[in-house]
């Protein structure tokens, strides 16, 4: 995560907040950048793929 996605969540984040918030809210960041991440190197499944991975669990 970059310095400046986290700057920007807190300072969405209202003057008192509870620390979990914030905790949670920059964890979902970081999770939304890894997956587009993934999408942009092609590390990703198609829907088939998914559903063909299932039946083996």
């Amino acid at each position: 995560m970059k310095k400046v996605n986290a700057i920007e969540a807190i300072n969405e984040m209202p003057n008192d907040f509870d620390l979990e918030l914030l905790i949670e809210k920059l964890v979902f960041i970081e999770k939304v950048e890894a997956g587009l991440s993934q999408l942009e190197e092609g590390e990703t499944k198609t829907h088939e793929e998914v559903k063909e991975l299932i039946k083996g669990w």
